[in-house]
């Protein structure tokens, strides 16, 4: 698809223009999903197509307060807008959570590289998300429901320390819906209205049936312990290194390669990433810690 292949081979700046001048957007809707994370959806002037692939990720800005890195959550596919999930940690985060409908910050972007879904295309998917790694790799569950007849079989493992932490709960029953698609959770700390799974996210790979290792890609996306673990997990499952991908995201900063702040070894993630090979992170041991 002409579509794909465009959105595959951006680099840094997926589009048009410096990738040091931010473009404006305006925030068409903000939703709570959890105490700490809310959905924006944006539009940039002029309603131009943001053309980004699953695993960017933007550079946005709020006057006087600064600029941080967010992976897109939303699918391409979606294409008058596109979504932000931003989690209250720091000065931008917090003013961004200050900020309403109709409100206009800048956006950089779409940068890094994504996921290549047109070598996934007509394989199955296993996806294994940790806490707010679901919402990068959100962006491409969704492109993947939105072409459902181009891939196979879909497995979605989700886990989060708490019930209240998970992300994007009302989207769970339509996944659900999807043909040949499971969606598997887990918390970490069950309270008592917790009827599911309790445990760490590598509890789910024991609910998994026989996967077939040739036709299936895995992509992982969580915070930095269930990385080795999960990755051991799919390895069990004799599924090719060159198979699997995996989000760096945490570590990006200037998103240009600038700054330094995402090097491993004479790596940038911003720019040879965010989204790797695991064949590829086995040279770069520091991406695990």
């Amino acid at each position: 698809m002409p579509e794909v292949r465009a959105m595959a081979e951006k680099l840094n700046v997926g589009g048009q223009g410096s990738p040091f001048a931010p473009e404006e957007a305006e925030i068409l809707d903000v939703a709570d999903l959890t105490a700490l994370e809310k959905l924006f959806k944006l539009r940039l002037a002029g309603g131009k197509n943001l053309g980004h692939a699953p695993g960017q990720f933007v550079e946005v800005s709020v006057p006087g307060f600064g600029e941080a890195p967010i992976s897109i959550c939303s699918s391409p596919t979606q294409r008058e807008a596109f979504e932000l999930c931003v989690r209250k940690v720091g000065t931008v985060t917090a003013a961004l959570h200050s900020l309403k409908a109709g409100d206009k910050i800048g956006v950089r972007g779409p940068m890094g590289r994504g996921f290549d879904v047109e070598e996934m295309a007509g394989n199955d998917m296993l996806f294994v998300a940790g806490g707010l790694g679901l919402a990068p790799l959100r962006s491409l569950i969704n492109y993947v429901f939105d072409r459902r007849e181009r891939f196979g079989k879909v497995w979605i493992l989700y886990g989060a320390k708490t019930p209240q932490e998970l992300l994007f709960t009302k989207e769970f029953e339509s996944w659900r819906k999807q043909p040949d698609t499971e969606l598997m959770l887990t918390v970490d700390k069950p309270d008592e209205q917790w009827r599911g799974t309790g445990g760490v996210i590598t509890v789910l790979f024991r609910k998994l049936p026989k996967l077939d290792p040739k036709r299936t890609y895995v992509a992982v996306v969580g915070p930095p312990v269930m990385y080795k673990f999960v990755l051991l997990e799919t390895l069990n499952l004799k599924i090719p290194r060159n198979r699997i991908f995996c989000s760096l995201e945490r570590h990006m900063k200037c998103g240009v390669g600038r700054c330094g702040h995402c090097q491993i070894n004479n790596v940038y993630v911003c720019k040879e990433g965010p989204v790797f090979r695991f064949s590829q992170m086995e040279s770069l041991p520091e991406s695990f810690a």
